[in-house]
């Protein structure tokens, strides 16, 4: 893995399934994790908001991270989020998922207690101390209701552990600047901020949406690289409808993407009704189809 995508380009933000009955099943796990990897994704993330990490014991953490990790091989990235609102009890999880087989460890900011930056900055540092493996930074202020500021994410930086950030602060400008300024690897957490981030200097996703249509995000990033910008926005601009509904529309992204896998999710969370899986499943319909007359169109006129 590269210094500049330490984790590959595009990620997904996996679902953690459950049976009927509200247990963990590895067997789907395992089945849905290789799908993903056979689709195109570089790596998966774990036990993180999509994967229902509130709602999961320590034990089915590391067991999840155990199945995906023998079901997918050495190859794929398998990065495990750890983070918790306490400091000594997010340590016990990066270290159980560095046992576990775990390639990364995914941090976010510490929640509910809203710390002020030095906290978090020491916060972070203690993880990041606590085990030989590469650190995410997970930003997301409107769940933790702390931001991860520029100016603290340019101290992390020189951390030789802290390597990458998911980014959903919702600041192109600030996260531009880190991005300028450092060597941190800058995935976008907000699906309709995959491609502007990417544009400057980004290194890919970790997406929710990836788990319906992995390969349709990844070649929007296959067009920016192939220097198809206009392609890349047209089949960006495909997608949208898909991710505006699984991620803006007032549903968390783990019941839209759990409705379209025909998958259970845990209380507090309740499945979605059923106009809204109508509504999802003709998103998805529409973003299949578009995506397979571009690649027929573009396919023939390369013959002409």
């Amino acid at each position: 893995m590269s210094t500049e995508r330490p984790f590959g380009r595009a990620l997904c933000a996996m679902i953690t399934p459950f049976t009927a009955t509200g247990e963990l099943d590895l067997d789907v796990a395992r089945e849905h994790a290789a799908h993903l990897v056979a689709e195109g994704c570089d790596g998966l993330v774990l036990n993180g908001t999509t994967g229902e990490s509130p709602t999961t014991s320590d034990d089915e953490k590391a067991a999840l991270i155990r199945a995906v990790r023998e079901a997918v091989g050495p190859g794929p990235a398998v990065v495990a989020g750890v983070g918790t609102p306490d400091t000594r009890h997010t340590v016990e999880l990066a270290r159980q998922a560095e046992a576990a087989g775990a390639d990364g460890l995914l941090v976010v900011t510490p929640y509910y207690s809203r710390p002020p930056q030095a906290a978090v900055e020491a916060h972070f540092l203690r993880v990041a101390d606590a085990t030989g493996l590469p650190v995410m930074l997970y930003d997301i202020p409107g769940r933790t209701g702390t931001r991860v500021e520029p100016e603290t994410m340019l101290r992390l930086a020189a951390h030789p552990r802290i390597v990458a950030v998911k980014d959903c602060a919702y600041d192109l400008l600030g996260s531009a600047k880190v991005i300028a300024r450092t060597s941190l690897a800058y995935y976008s957490g907000c699906e309709e901020l995959n491609l502007p981030l990417y544009a400057v200097g980004g290194a890919g996703y970790v997406s929710t949406v990836a788990n319906v249509v992995p390969r349709q995000l990844r070649a929007v990033l296959d067009a920016f690289d192939a220097g198809d910008t206009a392609g890349a926005a047209r089949l960006n601009a495909l997608t949208l409808p898909l991710s505006e509904l699984m991620t803006a529309s007032g549903l968390p992204g783990t019941v839209t993407a759990k409705a379209l896998l025909g998958d259970f999710v845990r209380e507090p969370l309740q499945p979605a009704d059923r106009e809204a899986v109508d509504g999802l499943r003709s998103a998805y319909e529409d973003l299949v189809a578009a995506e397979d007359l571009v690649a027929y169109g573009e396919s023939a006129q390369s013959k002409t």
